[in-house]
């Protein structure tokens, strides 16, 4: 277990101690007639000094006053995307000092890391795989009773006292139960952000009916109506918290931060030419993207990528910088590879699309790779290549990239990778679709990548269910389907002429441009959450002390 503080005051102790032994090492004092000199020699120091002093000690005054938000993540922070923005705001919009607990594993933005209010403290992860072994049932348990232990240390002795805890659910045990401890003893706030529920989770392992997920049920709602103040996802989250939950929460909608925004043709080529390794490595599979670089096709096939300034989708001539009329489709979709995204759907639906391109243009099984790839680069092909890439880190992952080897695709390549915080937006706004698997596992929580999408003014098909329409207006900013076939019959009809003749992909992305210039988080925090976290956490004096301290803009 360790922490990492971002922005830690020095360690004045330490270096108290390191000019101490200087002193004891030097050699001999100074003489008697020179002591008036060294009088003087302080005193002159002191009136210089004095300003510096006098605002050092107003300035640690002045940050005893702010007031303080710790933000609780049982899990990698930088994957928390919306931790990570209440962070932002409140220390950015309501001048907050931030406290952010959780586990390491990813590097949230460089925003957060950076942010002189706000400090990073890293809690260790438990793994239990021997005693997992011998009974999964114990393992979990004592697994929770560690973390138990490690949050409420880290609550109650590691950070400084909070006026508020805000805590993200799932998952919610032990955290509930941690965070409403410390939040008693060290008399702050407890405040819920419901991104899901964590019984409906575990129910996709376990079944609802099993008597764990229902133990996780009751101890989730026992504690959820325990906190000072909610927040939620989805009108549908907060009608089903009222009704049978009893707990009042209010709807803070994800939307993108400023840093989600459409990117240039500048920022698109600069990516292309960074990631060129991981899409066209140089010992990988060979397929649509990749060729083997045979002698009859050398120059049209390996031309696309030959040249420095090139990338697979761009190219540069001098200062100018165009995409590629012959490059493929980039298609793009995030996901964690958990049991509540079925990637078998989005396999099934790049076969299709590639079966139906070869029944459209007529061909059969006998058409060689060499006339395939010419047809290719002299950009005779009424739909394009797609090349999927797909991001994110979880437990499924490994399984479904050997299904992807498996497959004998054509005009389809699959990449899987983890961007930085910094590039993710970016691979956003240069791609040409999203594609959103998520079905939730409650049905009422909205997945954020389509959030993250639309900030880039990327249009989306997105996987239907229960309150998906909340988010994505059909033939407006994206599409919903049921099945693989329906995924594939979206394919054929938006990539059908492009990259110039599709009209229905770009009246699509001209729906999401709209929604990204209109939405952004810091609008919808400010109207629906700092109202909420100002009313719980603080009293009238510090909330104008908080005023007072707002740097003017």
């Amino acid at each position: 277990m360790q922490i990492s503080g971002i922005c830690n005051p020095p360690n004045r102790k330490a270096e108290g101690k390191l000019g101490n032994t200087a002193a004891a090492n030097s050699i001999g004092a100074p003489p008697p007639s020179s002591c008036l000199f060294f009088r003087q020699a302080s005193i002159s120091s002191l009136f210089v000094n004095l300003p510096t002093v006098l605002f050092a000690r107003r300035m640690e005054s002045t940050e005893k006053k702010r007031g303080r938000v710790a933000v609780v993540v049982l899990g990698d922070i930088g994957r928390s995307p919306r931790m990570q923005y209440h962070a932002l705001s409140l220390a950015e919009q309501e001048n907050l000092l931030v406290d952010i607990v959780a586990n390491g594993g990813s590097d949230p933005h460089v925003s957060i890391r950076e942010h002189h209010s706000i400090r990073i403290y890293q809690m260790g992860s438990v793994h239990l795989k021997g005693l997992s072994k011998i009974s999964s049932a114990l393992a979990l348990v004592v697994k929770a009773a560690i973390q138990f232990v490690i949050l409420v240390w880290f609550l109650c002795v590691k950070i400084a006292r909070p006026d508020a805890f805000i805590v993200q659910n799932p998952p919610s045990v032990p955290t509930l139960a941690a965070v409403k401890l410390s939040s008693w003893l060290r008399r702050s706030k407890f405040i819920i952000d419901w991104h899901n529920f964590g019984y409906t989770l575990l129910g996709l392992s376990h079944g609802r009916n099993h008597i764990i997920v229902k133990t996780y049920h009751w101890f989730e709602s026992y504690f959820g109506r325990m906190a000072d103040g909610s927040l939620c996802v989805t009108k549908a989250m907060q009608h089903e918290l009222a009704e049978n939950w009893e707990i009042k929460a209010t709807v803070l909608y994800d939307q993108p931060p400023e840093f989600f925004h459409p990117t240039s043709m500048k920022e698109k080529h600069e990516l292309f030419c960074r990631l060129k390794n991981d899409i066209c490595p140089p010992n990988g599979a060979f397929d649509c993207i990749h060729t083997r670089n045979e002698k009859s096709f050398r120059f049209e096939a390996s031309n696309e990528l030959d040249h420095p300034s090139d990338s697979l989708f761009t190219s540069q001539v001098g200062n100018d910088i165009f995409l590629k009329p012959n490059r493929p489709a980039l298609v793009v979709s995030s996901t964690s590879w958990t049991p509540d995204e079925d990637f078998s759907i989005l396999l099934q639906a790049a076969l299709m699309y590639d079966r139906r391109v070869s029944g459209v243009l007529g061909e059969d099984d006998s058409i060689t790779e060499e006339k395939l790839w010419l047809d290719i680069c002299k950009g005779e092909q009424l739909y394009p290549r797609l090349l999927f890439i797909i991001t994110g880190k979880g437990p499924e992952k490994a399984k479904y990239e050997q299904q992807i080897k498996k497959l004998k695709l054509r005009r389809v390549a699959f990449r899987t990778m983890w961007l930085s915080a910094e590039d993710y937006p970016l691979l956003l706004g240069s791609a040409d679709l999203g594609v959103s698997l998520h079905t939730s596992s409650s049905g009422l929580d909205l997945p954020m990548k389509v959030v993250d999408m639309f900030g880039c003014g990327l249009p989306v098909c997105a996987a239907s269910y229960s309150c998906i329409k909340e988010l994505v207006k059909v033939e407006k900013n994206g599409l919903l389907f049921s099945s693989p076939s329906e995924l594939a019959d979206e394919f054929m009809m938006l990539f059908k002429g492009f990259p110039d003749k599709c009209e229905s992909l770009k009246s699509l992305k001209d729906g999401a441009l709209a929604k990204s210039s209109s939405s952004k988080w810091s609008t919808e925090w400010e109207t629906h959450a700092m109202p909420l976290i100002s009313e719980v956490s603080f009293s009238s004096n510090v909330q104008l002390r908080i005023l007072f301290n707002k740097p003017s803009s």
